[in-house]
């Protein structure tokens, strides 16, 4: 039986999707800065310094020590603007965290669902009772204890219980041009969903209503900003993104056709090969035949 070609992956990437979780300390000099998928990864973040966070449509500005949620399927950005910036990162996939009897509070938590409150301002003594919950987690990662997993996972639901006794934060500020704003929400958003590296996991989101849904966002309102701003569709956007990663996928990997057509969402070979016809006036096979790296 013939392997499967993987898609190219940091190996930070490749053993945080291992374990499942990874915990490091982060400073301003970029020494720290890891490459990983973001579209697999929750993250929670402690940071002190000056810092602009755009998240969804919304930004916070920060010149102190905040705690920031990071859903995957939300997309954020982080300036740092101080020259001093250090903290924490905690990185875990939902996988990891559905091991714990507690799994349901991450699906509830106001810090990571749609349209929830990610980012907390924290005091002193608050960072320093962070900090050593961090530091624990670093600390045990590198242990050989047979339950050090456990363990981790009773470290994160404690910071996001801790998190929830604060108030959030209300600097809050809507983007000026929101059109602008909402149409390189929904760009970064699309762009998170590839490159596909396994056919295990499969395309999720495939159409403008689904986008619209993971953003918190009227359909209309999504299609109207993204308009506005590209002069493309929403749609004619998925659409090509789509086409591009089909044809990366023909030439980069010996997947069949049909795991193709899976990882990309299609129900069925022949609604791929139908599409990719459209879209390049050639078919698969065809394509592949003359484009095979």
């Amino acid at each position: 039986m013939k392997t499967k070609t993987a898609r190219s992956v940091s190996s930070f990437n490749n053993e945080l999707k291992l374990k499942g979780f990874n915990v490091f300390a982060i400073e301003a000099d970029g020494a720290a800065t890891r490459i990983y998928s973001r579209k697999d990864f929750y993250k929670i973040c402690l940071t002190t310094g000056h810092s602009i966070v755009n998240y969804a449509d919304k930004s916070f500005e920060t010149n102190g020590t905040v705690l920031f949620f990071g859903n995957p399927h939300i997309p954020y950005s982080w300036q740092t603007m101080s020259t001093h910036y250090v903290g924490y990162t905690c990185l875990f996939s939902e996988d990891f965290l559905k091991l714990s009897a507690h799994s349901d509070s991450l699906q509830k938590s106001p810090f990571f669902k749609i349209g929830g409150t990610p980012i907390l301002n924290i005091s002193e003594s608050q960072r320093t009772f962070l900090n050593t919950i961090f530091q624990k987690m670093i600390e045990e990662q590198q242990t050989e204890y047979a339950y050090k997993d456990d363990l981790i996972r009773n470290y994160i639901h404690l910071i996001i219980h801790e998190a929830l006794k604060l108030q959030p934060s209300e600097n809050y500020h809507t983007s000026s041009n929101a059109a602008s704003r909402i149409a390189a929400v929904f760009l970064e958003l699309l762009e998170r969903q590839f490159p596909i590296e396994s056919t295990d996991k499969p395309l999720q989101l495939k159409t403008a209503q689904d986008y619209a849904k993971n953003l918190a966002l009227h359909i209309n309102y999504l299609n109207r900003a993204v308009k506005e701003v590209t002069g493309k569709s929403t749609t004619t956007h998925i659409t090509e993104r789509i086409s591009s990663e089909a044809k990366a996928l023909l030439q980069h990997t010996d997947w069949t056709i049909s795991d193709i057509a899976y990882s990309l969402g299609f129900e069925y070979p022949t609604y791929f090969n139908n599409f990719f016809k459209r879209f390049t006036g050639i078919a698969p096979t065809a394509f592949r035949a003359t484009h095979k790296v």
